[in-house]
């Protein structure tokens, strides 16, 4: 029986929940998706703006919209701003994760690699 005491990560690994920053994580993500893919509000998918590379630097099989990351002045509450945000925490994704077809497939990659960046014990 576990006491008053015991530490939480056996039940968040035993119920594959994620912890606080990977879980402010994994919404700030679907908010990206969405916004990407004209499922969020026009005002939210505005700030989210996909980063036009040259030609030269684009690769052949790029499907993969990395997103620009706005100048900002303010180090704490700049990062934490919704374009800064998204724009970081989407270009950290790995290539099956952006490439998705739908929005639930989505939501299971990002929170098996999420989970997986929190438990990297975890197989």
């Amino acid at each position: 029986m576990p006491t008053r005491y015991d530490h939480i990560t056996d039940a968040l690994i035993t119920l594959h929940w994620l912890c606080l920053p990977e879980r402010v994580d994994f919404k700030v993500a679907v908010m990206a998706y969405r916004a990407l893919h004209g499922l969020a509000p026009p005002y939210l998918s505005q700030l989210a703006r996909v980063a036009d590379l040259p030609i030269r630097l684009r690769l052949r099989s790029s499907e993969t919209h990395q997103l620009l990351v706005p100048p900002f002045r303010l180090s704490t509450v700049g990062r934490r701003s919704f374009p800064v945000a998204t724009a970081t925490l989407w270009n950290t994704l790995p290539v099956d994760v952006h490439s998705s077809p739908s929005l639930t497939v989505f939501c299971q990659r990002l929170k098996t690699f999420l989970f997986h960046k929190s438990f990297p014990d975890i197989v």
